[in-house]
């Protein structure tokens, strides 16, 4: 088999299992291994009760990660996150005493009710996977892949997550309601207990790694590396946006169009897998104007604009092929 046959196998083999717990949400769940496979960040932001942090589980399980939960509070402390220096008495010494950031896989449960302070702990542990404390600099395993789940609608009490924690998201997603034959699915699975007590491991964690050096491999063409670049210069250039996406995010971008082929079983990134991955990556890197705020334009609606505008490497003009066919025949 070819390594994007070999991806697409692992990420269906954790789909199926992660669909045990999770009903009718396919494309979220493989747009979180599309993050997994890139060695990014998710946020996964949605109204209470949709399955955030069962999904976080699922996953962790199915790959038989480290997994660590953090729930956020506004009590909570930077040291609380990243660990703290203690004494040894004994020996006379400080030891690091590591937080639960470090693990493999980490759940921020609820993220924006922590205070700036907090929030900014795990700036550098996203970025670069490792911790300061004291000075000294401490690696966290490998991969380190952090879920961050958030409420939308509820505000009282949270801080907004700044820009520049935004942009450290690969991917932000939202679970949405299930359907009518979903949720009346989900009642029959839980009848008797949680489906997630029972789950067990598909995949391992060499297996994760081994997926994601392969999709390094995924060949990008010219033509849509400029694609991708228009469409990153275009949220720049739009009249209804204050602050367009950020260089991370043309390399967001080019990252999950590879792994969005490699899940599809290409070993070539083609201009529907950038489509694909342009909302979920570029929309919460955009901050938009007021006045389109107030007109009830968000993100998403801008990137869609963006995508329709923004002209397809290889596509021909409406009219072009009936013109073409004309001039064949002599008319």
């Amino acid at each position: 088999m070819t390594e994007p046959s070999l991806i697409r196998a692992l990420v269906e083999t954790t789909c199926d299992n992660v669909e045990r717990v999770i009903v009718g949400k396919r494309h979220e769940v493989e747009l979180v291994l599309v993050a997994l496979l890139c060695r990014g960040h998710v946020l996964i932001e949605d109204v209470p009760g949709v399955g955030k942090t069962v999904l976080t589980k699922t996953i962790a399980r199915s790959i038989g990660s480290s997994f660590k939960r953090i729930q956020f509070t506004p009590d909570l402390l930077p040291s609380d996150v990243t660990g703290v220096n203690v004494y040894n008495q004994q020996r006379g010494t400080f030891e690091f005493r590591p937080g639960p950031i470090v693990a493999q896989m980490v759940l921020a449960d609820e993220i924006n009710r922590a205070t700036p302070k907090t929030q900014s702990a795990l700036l550098e542990a996203m970025e670069e996977a490792q911790v300061t404390v004291d000075g000294v600099t401490h690696e966290l395993p490998h991969p380190f892949i952090v879920l961050a789940t958030e409420n939308p609608i509820d505000y009282e009490g949270t801080f907004p997550l700044p820009e520049a924690q935004l942009d450290r998201f690969l991917i932000r997603i939202s679970i949405g309601y299930p359907g009518r034959a979903g949720e009346l699915e989900m009642l029959d699975r839980q009848h008797l207990g949680h489906p997630l007590d029972g789950l067990g491991q598909v995949i391992a964690v060499e297996d994760l790694v081994a997926a994601q050096e392969a999709v390094k491999s995924v060949h990008v063409s010219m033509p849509v590396r400029e694609y991708i670049v228009s469409l990153v210069e275009a949220t720049r250039r739009h009249d209804d946006i204050f602050l367009g996406a950020s260089p991370r995010g043309s390399l967001a971008l080019f990252n999950a169009s590879r792994a969005w082929a490699a899940i599809g079983g290409r070993e070539f990134v083609v201009p529907d897998d950038v489509k694909a991955l342009a909302e979920p990556t570029l929309a919460h890197r955009i901050i938009v104007n007021p006045a389109a705020r107030m007109r009830g334009i968000d993100s998403r609606v801008l990137v869609r604009d963006l995508l329709r505008g923004v002209p397809v490497p290889g596509a021909q003009p409406v009219g072009f092929a009936g013109a073409r066919e004309r001039l064949a025949v002599g008319t």
